[in-house]
């Protein structure tokens, strides 16, 4: 019997829906752990609890599954010894549940910024040898208004040898704060997670909470989540477009994609009442409908964005200095892009064609029409092209919801109970993950996975060879959050 058919034959432990989780033993773990370094399955999450940690595969295409191990004397056989992408994750968990990682081929703190009782020794960043080396230490404060982050350079000449960042800086305890949270006071806490993911974030965990109750919402909720998503999808996309021109000296970019993002923000307060959608989504359905102005400012803004945009792409595509700044920058490797289970944008311009709304098919999204642009360059450019991409497929989204969209009610009581539930939603970065435990529809627990935690890592790796002054570029079109990543 192979590894995932030893797997899928135990019972599941708890009543955890849509996906099953089940107990392992160290032996199991571990092996799970081999077939993450086999390629056979991909890590969507890592995380603890006070006694046991759990795992989340994506195995195949569209198979996903929890395994949950319990921590004996509070340790754990490492999943970064044979996988590297997990090691923050186990050094996370450390710092948060005081689970050992057995074997874990690096023991730093993650959280941990020398500020907790009983702190370990002063940070020491990797070494990196050779002759005529500096070392650049850029933030973690900087000089924009940007959340905090520590980048250390290593450099010869101007010339990246190696970068190891730094995070955890804006460590806000939100899944410390939601334990004991009745679900109202949690689903705002969501929502604020990463404040350009407001939507995407409350809609998983509003996913997460039906799942977990049995509750169905009306279909005109369904749509109109949907509807939400492709606006914060389309308003990400063109800021990020006209940032990385900027960051590329080229500001005219951003001063024309920021008008569109601004109608886009507009169009958002005057349909949902908030420019980021914040609370919008609520567990049981939404929270305000669109009215009857909602589908004529929407049409409008689309058509406005159809006229605009079409010049802009040939404007960047068309301008010698911005493509000699783009085009073959900080390209990430394709292998280490689908090793690491890198979703969203940068997963899809290095080769990865992994997007929730068609590999784990929700509603409505498995009766809309649209393509997921896959490039293989991983450079800038191909960043900035799937973008392009993905602004044109929510534009057509956007039509196809409004043409299709039912009458009736918007939400419904979920009532009170309890439960395990997880969801998997696609935020304009990539999939956020939501697991969490219900009792008398209070949360127990709750994990919240940015599709950041698997793209900083690459960044390291896609910044190598370039040049210094080519880093806040490579950084822009990667666009991690700091803020979703350290929860």
């Amino acid at each position: 019997m192979t590894i995932a058919e030893s797997f899928d034959a135990l019972d599941p432990v708890a009543d955890c829906r849509p996906w099953p989780r089940r107990a392992v033993d160290a032996a199991m773990w571990s092996a799970l752990a081999e077939s993450l370094a086999d390629g056979a399955r991909t890590l969507l999450g890592l995380w603890g609890d006070q006694s046991s940690v759990h795992m989340a595969l994506l195995g195949g295409t569209s198979s996903v599954a929890i395994a949950s191990l319990d921590c004996v004397d509070g340790g754990f056989p490492s999943v970064a010894a044979h996988h590297p992408p997990a090691a923050r994750f186990e050094r996370a968990i450390r710092d948060l549940f005081c689970h050992r990682p057995i074997g874990a081929p690096d023991e730093r703190p993650w959280l941990d910024h020398g500020r907790w009782p009983d702190s370990a020794q002063p940070y020491a960043f990797l070494p990196a040898i050779g002759e005529g080396l500096h070392q650049i230490p850029v933030g973690p404060v900087h000089a924009g208004i940007i959340e905090p982050g520590h980048f250390r350079f290593t450099a010869n000449g101007e010339t990246i040898v190696r970068l190891e960042a730094r995070l955890g800086y804006v460590h806000k305890g939100v899944e410390g704060l939601m334990a004991g949270s009745p679900l109202a006071r949690a689903a705002k806490l969501a929502g604020r997670c990463s404040g350009d993911s407001s939507v995407a974030y409350s809609y998983a965990f509003a996913r997460a909470v039906e799942a977990a109750l049995g509750v169905e919402i009306p279909e005109r909720a369904i749509w109109l989540r949907a509807l939400m998503a492709e606006l914060e999808r389309l308003a990400n996309h063109l800021g990020d477009i006209g940032a990385i021109c900027n960051d590329a000296a080229f500001a005219l970019m951003l001063a024309h994609c920021s008008a569109l993002r601004e109608q886009v923000l507009r169009a958002n307060a005057a349909c949902f009442g908030n420019r980021l959608m914040m609370d919008a989504i609520v567990p049981g359905g939404v929270a305000v409908d669109l009215d009857a102005r909602g589908p004529h400012i929407l049409r409008d803004l689309v058509a406005k964005i159809r006229k605009a945009f079409p010049r802009l792409v040939e404007l960047y595509d068309n301008t010698a200095s911005l493509q000699d700044r783009t085009v073959a920058a900080g390209r990430l490797d394709p292998g280490l892009a689908a090793r690491f289970g890198c979703g969203g944008f940068i997963g899809r311009a290095s080769g990865r064609a992994f997007d929730a709304r068609r590999i784990l098919a929700f509603a409505p999204y498995d009766h809309l029409e649209f393509e997921v642009p896959v490039l293989t360059e991983g450079d800038v450019d191909a960043r900035v092209w799937v973008r392009i991409r993905e602004v044109e497929q929510s534009l057509g989204l956007i039509e196809q919801i409004l043409v299709r969209l039912p009458a009736g009610e918007v939400a419904t009581s979920i009532g009170e109970g309890s439960g395990e539930g997880m969801a998997i939603v696609e935020g304009f970065r990539g999939d956020i993950l939501v697991w969490l435990r219900l009792r008398d529809s209070v949360v127990e627990r709750c994990h919240l996975r940015d599709p950041s935690w698997l793209q900083w890592p690459l960044l390291e790796a896609a910044i190598e060879g370039n040049i210094v002054a080519d880093f806040p570029l490579c950084n822009k079109s990667f666009n991690c959050s700091y803020s979703g990543h350290d929860l």
